[in-house]
């Protein structure tokens, strides 16, 4: 069972407190929340994917996280190394929005500067909404002509993705609350256009080991940008934290 150590709170927390606790502010730009697991150890794979991190508390909360946002956000590379074909919700989700006016489903966003993305693949096929693709201008013509077939392509950028143009998308198709979930570059290019404004981290109680990434990769900004810890909770020795960017 999910406990708070902080904010200090007796008992287990069902999944109405979560949602409580998770629950975005009212702000009227895209507000940006990062979900990554670590292990203890730093690293943030096992056998070259996330998922061997997690246990039953850290798939709970990730369960909430996808619930509550408006589109889940990804890097190319994570599509193409974890997945993601199908609902990424379940019915009881489904559920849960429709009955508070959110769309069944939530948008599904793919950063792609490459366009490096198989249109016939399951995550194309099994699509539950039709996925939205940020590119830029420099992507191969013909690469792009393929995915327009299957998703909305959009250039973000003339040269690379911009962080300030994505968001730009993103506010105009009304999607303002926000779970990216990787990976790293992703990660990294937000936090140097200081777009962060949440992290939360599950951190593993495991040592990994091996050659693994770090959470965040690539140059940093200019000044560490500042968090402060709102949520600690525990299940079976695992950590979840939530932390806020200090204005």
């Amino acid at each position: 069972m999910i406990t708070s150590l902080l904010p200090t709170s007796p008992g287990a927390l069902d999944d109405d407190a979560l949602h409580r606790l998770y629950a975005y502010p009212a702000v009227e730009r895209p507000y940006v929340r990062f979900n990554f697991i670590a292990a203890a150890d730093g690293a943030a794979t096992s056998g070259g994917l996330s998922a061997g991190l997690g246990n039953d508390g850290d798939k709970r909360i990730f369960v909430v996280l996808r619930r509550l946002a408006d589109v889940v956000l990804v890097g190319a590379g994570t599509v193409r190394a974890e997945g993601y074909e199908g609902d990424l919700v379940d019915d009881a989700a489904k559920s849960w929005r429709s009955a508070r006016g959110l769309a069944a489903h939530p948008g599904v966003a793919v950063i792609s500067g490459s366009l490096d993305l198989d249109p016939t693949a399951r995550f194309f096929r099994k699509a539950p909404v039709r996925p939205l693709i940020l590119t830029c201008g420099r992507a191969p013509a013909g690469r792009r002509a393929a995915l327009e077939a299957v998703a909305d392509v959009v250039d973000c950028g003339r040269d690379t993705v911009e962080t300030a143009g994505i968001l730009a998308e993103l506010e105009r198709r009304g999607q303002r609350r926000v779970i990216c979930e990787g990976g790293p570059a992703v990660f990294g290019n937000f936090t140097r256009a200081d777009a962060v404004d949440e992290l939360c981290l599950s951190i593993s109680p495991l040592l990994a080991g091996g050659e693994g990434p770090r959470i965040s990769v690539g140059g940093g900004p200019d000044q560490p940008r500042a968090l402060a810890l709102v949520s600690l909770l525990t299940e079976d020795s695992a950590l979840y934290t939530l932390y806020r960017r200090i204005p």
